[in-house]
């Protein structure tokens, strides 16, 4: 991630960014986050570094062979049993994994599983787990048998405890950095567009939705199939909890940053669904519909479908977050279709407003791995989590095996061949050869490692320089960058409460009744909108305003706001 994932608020999504980058990094996936000092791509943290003594190592204690149950609240595939990560660790560890991932709806999974009170032994962080008794404290464990994870998380445990009852219930997987940090790769919310059409152009400027939409109009006019299917101008996703690429652009547009369903000014938050901001947006996708830019199917399709959609290579463009299609783009770089994979731009409302598209990546709370209450062993379960912290199985999940997957030259830098970096992006080799599902969700050093490598090759600057297609080269000069976060302004500091997408609704509150009110209104509601003739818009949107009065907005900003003050209060140094 990518990395990834964040919900909560309305919105979710943000995703994740954060994540991003990380993985990405490399790997390419993920949910970036980002960190950039100004003009550098490259902050140097200050938070401690993982490499701290170990003085309960997992790997030098005699421990009985275990299978754990791992459910990712993701679509994923189940690794062969000669995936060679996975095997490395039943071999070295003792420990089988045995993973289940998502089909179908998050929502609805989560709820037979409480209904049923039946958990895996480690499940991807949800906040109704824990208001369903789902999920043990982990603050004990960490304290008794993880030294590593307490050092790792030792800047953010204050951060990591639930407001509600002070316990951490979740170790999230991205957010926390060591050493220097090199941003490449940006992996967060973004207007994307197929490099074919920025090349087609030579390489234009765009910074409005006017010039991003003309663009894409210009080139689907001038092709109107790709490889003999229809060329689809601008397409969105709303399934599932992945809605944020429908709902979240306006508060980019205005310059914002990725707070989930508000925007905040002076630690206020309000709701910009009802506002000019969103207006504006949805009247210009209800233009563009009109012009036929529009994905007709967009508001049908579930993950998996937009996903194939986009690894046709026949989308031009569309708001989402880097993480979230990553996949398809992998697939994409696999047919050599690299003309079609995607620049990411950070469009705003006009040229008074600074983009707030990155941000630095705070740590990703209510995400990663929890334990259940039905683990049958959660010391054994954490001690896995503790060796997983070891530096050199950071390695092994975050580069590969030395001589397999990378090599190392005489300054003690990694670096991989060009055959290494192909491999890297096919998904089946991936799925033979990488633990990239577990790396997804376990706690993970970020940044760089003792040694002075990056933590992913993605942030290794020789190694990202070298791996450039020629393509991206081509773009990168054009544009007069170095690296894709080059096209983002450098984030600012973030905000004490930052991000509030984050914060914890409170399944069944007022809250979280309101929000899920609001999320149904507009997938309700915006499609109309976008899809209605141009001159019924004002008729629909006045509709959808009205509906949203009704749906007790004021407790939905009433506990975003108290958790905003809570986090000034308690945070601040």
């Amino acid at each position: 991630m990518g990395v990834t994932r964040k919900r909560s608020l309305t919105t979710v999504l943000i995703c994740m960014m954060i994540f991003s980058v990380v993985m990405m990094g490399c790997s390419s996936n993920n949910n970036a986050s980002n960190t950039n000092t100004p003009g550098t791509n490259t902050i140097s943290n200050d938070t401690p570094s993982t490499d701290t003594p170990s003085t309960d190592t997992n790997t030098e204690e005699k421990l009985e062979p275990i299978t754990i149950s791992v459910y990712n609240g993701a679509p994923g595939q189940t690794a062969p049993e000669s995936n060679k990560i996975y095997k490395k660790i039943k071999d070295e560890l003792g420990v089988t994994l045995e993973m289940e991932f998502l089909v179908g709806d998050n929502e609805q999974k989560l709820g037979v599983m409480i209904a049923g009170g039946e958990y895996p032994d480690l499940i991807t962080a949800d906040t109704k787990l824990v208001g369903a008794g789902a999920v043990i404290p982990l603050e004990d464990l960490l304290e008794e048998h993880a030294p590593k994870l307490l050092e790792h998380y030792k800047p953010y445990l204050k951060r990591m405890k639930d407001s509600s009852d002070g316990h951490i219930y979740w170790l999230p997987n991205y957010g926390v950095y060591t050493g220097a940090f090199n941003e490449t790769w940006y992996g967060g919310p973004a207007f994307w567009i197929q490099k074919a059409v920025l090349k087609e152009f030579g390489y234009p400027k765009v910074k409005t939705l006017d010039e991003y939409f003309a663009l894409i109009q210009q080139y689907q006019e001038k092709y109107p199939e790709i490889d003999g299917q229809p060329t689809i101008g601008f397409s969105t996703l709303a399934f599932d909890w992945r809605t944020f690429g429908l709902k979240n652009a306006p508060q980019h547009l205005a310059g914002y940053p990725n707070d989930g369903g508000v925007t905040v000014d002076n630690n206020v938050a309000k709701i910009f669904a009802d506002k000019q901001i969103a207006k504006d947006y949805y009247k210009k996708l209800n233009d563009i519909n009109a012009l036929g830019l529009m994905d007709k199917e967009a508001f049908a399709q579930n993950y998996d479908q937009y996903l194939a959609k986009v690894a046709s290579g026949r989308i031009l463009g569309m708001f989402d977050q880097h993480w979230n299609f990553q996949s398809a783009e992998d697939s994409l770089t696999t047919q050599k279709k690299d003309d079609r994979t995607y620049v990411g731009i950070p469009l705003v409302y006009d040229d008074s407003i600074t983009d707030w598209y990155r941000d630095r990546p705070p740590i990703n709370l209510n995400n990663g791995y929890g334990i259940s209450v039905n683990a049958k062993d959660p010391v054994r379960i954490i001690k896995f989590l503790e060796a997983m912290m070891d530096e050199e199985w950071q390695k092994t999940l975050q580069w590969g095996i030395e001589g397999d997957d990378y090599l190392v030259d005489a300054e003690g830098m990694f670096y991989r061949t060009q055959e290494m970096r192909d491999q890297q992006v096919d998904p089946a080799w991936k799925l033979a050869n990488r633990a990239q599902y577990l790396l997804e969700y376990i706690p993970k050093i970020q940044g760089s490692f003792s040694d002075g490598n990056a933590n992913t090759p993605g942030s290794q600057l020789k190694e990202f320089t070298d791996g450039l297609k020629p393509l991206d080269k081509e773009i990168l000069d054009a544009y007069g960058h170095g690296m894709w976060t080059d096209f983002f302004s450098a984030p600012p500091e973030n905000p004490i409460h930052y991000a509030a997408w984050q914060i914890d609704l409170i399944e069944g509150s007022e809250a979280s009744v309101a929000d899920t009110k609001i999320n149904d209104l507009s997938l309700k509601h915006l499609p109309k909108a976008i899809l209605s003739k141009p001159d019924e818009f004002d008729k629909v949107w006045n509709e959808y305003v009205e509906e949203l009065g009704k749906a007790n907005i004021e407790a939905y900003e009433a506990r975003v706001n108290e958790q905003i003050q809570w986090r000034v209060e308690n945070w601040s140094e």
